[in-house]
């Protein structure tokens, strides 16, 4: 049975309108799992502990919950006992039992996909149980054994990855940067030929990649961000819109040019993720940078909503700055836009490595209002760490996956899982 919210005034905005940058659009009205309730701020205590590196992201393949990232060790939920599982392992989401899956990985996973059926991995590897698959490979859920038939044959890294109306779609630092390839065989479909160039300048620009990307509902868009300059031959820098049209992908008519102002010149790229609403009606991106107090023309170390349009869009409907401190994840529901970073605020649009006018604290993890972009009370506090790297919604909650160790005044181990009331 779904749960109804039954007012957000169990959840109240922690301060005024006016702590945020609010600009143009209409109100928001879903998100990709409809949660219609804000998630409790007390972690199960069912999780497993992952004993070191960090986790980069989540994936649901039926009654299998998968974990991958940067890791060698995973303890049970008791902490009793120590299990080798190298950068990626499964695990019951309900009991936090680890199951006999087992693949051994020569770098980190940044990706996963399922059909419901088979399981996809991403990451910075070229090897997979001794055998050679650079970026991508397909593996058995339940042993982890490689699947022999499929073989993309990239030349890169894969950081993003989803299943969309039957093609596997793949960003990353390989050659095209986007691609469609064939679930079965690896093989480019010729799906998406937009050639993605460029990169940012500054000291610490980075190499040409689509970082994240989320599909929209009806699986007709793609929002990318990354360190680009250009995406088929139209000027994008860091964002943009692809339309997944019958046949082949286009580049839509959205762009905002405050992506193309720099932010600190370390960090001349600096979106991080993006998530469309359960509707596809909007879309929000988070970012790093660096701050700049009550500047509405930048988009550093934020959350920003954005109406899903064809058309070029200068101002998001909404932003929440942190005040100088990174957001590495977000995901949307009908009830709140959740964001995950090593912020120590929210509402802070006036500070910059402090709490301006009506800041509030929000340590690691924040729950936000869709419609107007301001903090929800909802502070479970967390550590900060590096960041925290995926959110993933199921059905029953909200998984946090991170490089950190507490979260709710409690000990959880690079995984917690926070329930719907």
């Amino acid at each position: 049975m779904k749960k109804h919210l039954l007012g957000l005034g169990a959840v109240v905005a922690a301060a005024s309108l006016t702590l945020v940058t609010v600009l143009t659009g209409g109100p928001a009205t879903g998100s990709p799992i409809a949660h219609t309730a804000v998630v409790s701020p007390n972690p199960s205590d069912l999780t497993p502990r992952v004993q070191d590196g960090a986790v980069y992201k989540m994936l649901q393949l039926g009654g299998i919950m998968f974990a991958g990232g940067q890791f060698s060790q995973v303890k049970p939920y008791t902490n009793a006992g120590t299990i080798n599982r190298n950068r990626l392992f499964g695990f019951n989401p309900v009991t936090g039992g680890l199951t006999a899956f087992q693949a051994s990985f020569n770098s980190e996973v940044w990706a996963l996909a399922t059909d419901g059926r088979s399981l996809w991995v991403g990451g910075y590897f070229n090897s997979v149980n001794g055998v050679p698959r650079t970026g991508v490979v397909k593996l058995n859920p339940y042993t982890g054994a490689v699947d022999p038939a499929f073989n993309a044959r990239l030349t890169g890294s894969v950081t993003d990855m989803a299943i969309v109306k039957g093609r596997l779609i793949l960003g990353g630092t390989f050659s095209k940067k986007l691609i469609a390839v064939n679930p079965a065989t690896g093989g480019d479909t010729g799906y998406i030929k937009l050639a993605i160039t460029g990169a940012p300048g500054g000291t610490n620009a980075g190499q040409t990649k689509v970082f994240r990307f989320a599909p929209n509902p009806a699986g007709t868009r793609l929002a990318i961000v990354g360190t680009f300059t250009s995406v088929g031959g139209q000027a994008r820098r860091q964002a943009a819109m692809i339309n997944l049209g019958a046949s082949s992908a286009t580049v839509s008519g959205w762009y905002s040019p405050l992506f193309d102002k720099a932010c600190y010149t370390a960090t001349p790229t600096y979106s991080r993720d993006v998530d469309f609403s359960h509707d596809g009606t909007y879309f929000v991106i988070v970012t790093t940078g660096g701050g700049f107090p009550n500047d509405r023309t930048h988009l550093c170390d934020s959350a920003t909503r954005w109406n899903t349009s064809d058309a070029r869009t200068t101002y998001p409907v909404w932003a929440n700055y942190t005040g100088g401190d990174t957001l590495l994840s977000v995901q949307v529901t009908r009830a709140a836009v959740y964001v995950q970073g090593h912020q120590r605020w929210m509402n802070n649009p006036g500070g910059r490595d402090f709490a301006g006018p009506g800041a509030v604290s929000r340590p690691g993890i924040a729950a936000l209002n869709p419609h107007s972009g301001l903090a929800y009370s909802w502070n479970p506090t967390k550590d900060r760490g590096v960041g925290g790297y995926d959110l993933l919604l199921t059905a029953q909650g909200l998984w946090v996956a991170s490089d950190t160790t507490h979260i709710g005044g409690e000990v959880h181990e690079r995984i917690a899982f926070l329930p719907l009331p």
